[in-house]
This record gives structure tokens, sequence and C-alpha cells, in this order.
């Protein structure tokens, strides 16, 4: 058994002309302040399960009140039912919805329920955080999936505690959303960045004249200019058209997990030696039969037989040039033979050492 991992390693280089010239629609790097969306979360029951519902008291609890909203009185002690699941239903409220628009949910087991195939989630209010009601799901539940089998054998696919239900709630009142309550627009860019900001300030008062100024890294405040057709409507739908070349941070993000590594193009190495070697490490399993002397009254044995040997393979310094990029650190590591493995613990060195000059993630 080898203790070195080998993991197939995805590599993704992004060159440095690709970084910076791409053009980006502003309205896919910002948010409008005040057009958010909001959680909503609720509890409710899942019936018609066949017999893969909770065992516990709280969703005996839950039929019980249910039938006392009907009039029927009932000890949750005498109900004796595996067809039931107490749930949690989550659901994003976008902003500008209206009252009888439909949103999708997701429902969850709060129980021991084994599978929410085939229920029905009964009438669940869906509330936001200030606790008002604000939307209702009902349905049949969708895990798009399977599970079967028997005492043997049992086939799964998906998770079976997970389901949604499209289009299963119904809005029943909307949030007050203002885009420009003090007659400003304050566009939020996803990924802060001052170079960015001033990039779509410029953009915008290339069209419209000095309307818009970047605050910071994360705000730009437009003032709408008077006489724009459409109104405000149809100044934000013109800015949200045009388009900038957005700036980024020279990174690189290794998922070890994954074995996945990506760099920008803007990563550059200062002057540095790497030298790098491969231990391998064999454990082997060889188990012995121990047969006792004949008449001797003993019993067959089985005797653990282990071999471990190392091997540790040459390795070979690399020198890199000053200005070196992360793209001419992978051609010398793959012309002495490194495997992209390899390429994991040397950025992490490099880093360390202060000659990787970008942000290092490690996911």
């Amino acid at each position: 058994m080898r203790l070195k991992a080998v993991v197939p390693i995805l590599l993704v280089f992004f060159s440095c002309s690709a970084a910076l010239g791409v053009d980006v629609r502003i309205k896919d790097l910002v948010d409008l302040e005040g057009a958010r969306p909001n959680q909503l979360v609720g509890m409710g029951l899942v019936v018609g399960l066949s017999g893969t519902g909770d065992k516990g008291d709280m969703a005996m609890r839950m039929l019980s009140n249910m039938a006392m909203n009907y009039g029927l009185n009932v000890d949750p002690k005498v109900i004796k039912s595996k067809n039931a699941a107490v749930v949690s239903v989550t659901c994003e409220l976008p902003a500008f919805v209206s009252p009888g628009q439909t949103l999708d949910v997701l429902v969850s087991a709060l129980g021991d329920a084994k599978s929410l195939q085939g229920g029905v989630l009964l009438q669940t209010p869906l509330k936001a955080a200030n606790g008002r009601v604000y939307a209702v799901a009902q349905g049949p539940v969708s895990i798009g999936g399977f599970s079967a089998g028997g005492q043997g054998a049992q086939t799964v696919k998906n998770f079976q505690t997970v389901a949604r239900i499209p289009g299963g709630a119904i809005v029943e009142q909307g949030v007050d959303s203002s885009v420009a309550p003090a007659g400003r627009l304050v566009l939020l860019l996803r990924r802060p960045d001052f170079t960015t900001a001033q990039r779509i300030a410029d953009a915008i008062n290339k069209k419209y004249g000095g309307v818009a100024f970047p605050v910071d890294a994360g705000r730009v405040e437009v003032q709408p200019p008077g006489g724009v057709r459409g109104g405000i409507t149809g100044f934000i739908s013109s800015i949200e058209g045009l388009r900038v070349a957005p700036d980024v941070v020279a990174r690189v993000v290794v998922n070890e997990r994954t074995g996945t590594v990506v760099m920008g193009g803007e990563v550059k190495l200062s002057p540095a030696a790497v030298a790098h070697g491969n231990l391998t490490v064999k454990v082997s399993e060889r188990p012995e039969a121990s047969q006792p002397n004949p008449l001797s009254g003993g019993r067959t044995q089985v005797l653990p037989r282990t071999d471990v040997s190392a091997t540790e393979g040459s390795g070979q310094v690399v020198m890199l040039p000053e200005a070196s990029t992360v793209s001419d650190l992978v051609k010398a590591l793959n012309a002495v033979g490194a495997s992209p493995r390899d390429l994991i613990p040397i950025l992490q060195a490099l880093d360390q050492a202060g000659a990787l000059q970008g942000q290092l993630v490690i996911q």
C-alpha cells in the first residue's frame, strides 16, 4: 500500500492577456443596493410516506396539533404512524416579487425519517427574520432520485431526506424594494476592487458625463441624469449593458481534496531555487497460518506478517530567474519529471519563502 496519494490534478492557467482583456457587462459585476433577496423559513409536515417517516414524538405532536385545529382532540401518545415526517421548508424571496407569484422551495427532514419519496407537504407558512409570513408552501415533494431494495441489498440515488417543490410556494406579500431612495443609485461590487470600481465609474461617465464616482472598493454611486428614456428603469438597463475589463488580484487557488490548482496570469515569482524529492513508502500484509505439531493439542492460528519498505527518489534543483511566472515554473518542473501533485507543496513552500508574488488560497 502506498502512503503517497495518487490523485489526478486539474491544472488551470489563465494568461495575463486573458485575465485583463475580457470585457464584462456591469450587470455581471455589481448588485443594486436595495434590490436584495430575503430568506424565508418554516416548519411543516410531509405526509403520505410509505413507512419511511419519523419514529420520534415530534411528528406525532404535530399530527395531534393539526387534528385539534379541525376539532379533533387526539393524544399524541396514541398516534402510531411512520407515514409522516417533520421538515424544514426554506426558500428565497427575490426583490420586486408581487403577491400571487410562485417560488421554488427546499424541503429537508428534521427527524429520523429515512426517505421523503412520495410525500406531500401540507400547508406551511414561510416567515422572514422579522417574524412576518411572506409566502405559503404546499404540494408534492420531488427528491429527484429513488430508493429500492430489500433485506439483503439496497440501491439509492440522491439524498432521500432532501426534496424540492418547484413552484410550491405562493407569495402572500412582497417586500418593499427601492433602488434609488435618495435619487441616487448605489452599485455594490460582488468582488470589491478599487481598480474595477474606477473602471465602472469611467464607463458610465463616458456615456452620461460626470454622474458616477467610486466611494470605495465596493461601492459606486451614480446620479441618474434627467430625460433618460424609460426613467430610472431605462437608465439602469442602459448602464447594465456597458462593458468594462475587471481587474483581479494575482492569486493561486489550491484544492488539495480534489487536486485542483488554478493560477492567475498576473502571478509572478521572485528568483528562487527549488529542490523537491519523492518519498514512496510501501506497506504490504502477508498473513501466514501457523500449524501446531501433530498430537500437540494446539490450534491453527493466523499470524500477521508486515513488510515495510521506503524508497526516496532523486530530486533535482530548478533555478527560477527573476520575474518568472507560474507558467515558467510549471514548464521547468515538467522538464525534470515532477508530477502535478508535487506542484502543491512547492507552491506552499514558495509562498512561505516570500518568492510567490500573489495570494495563495488553500481550500
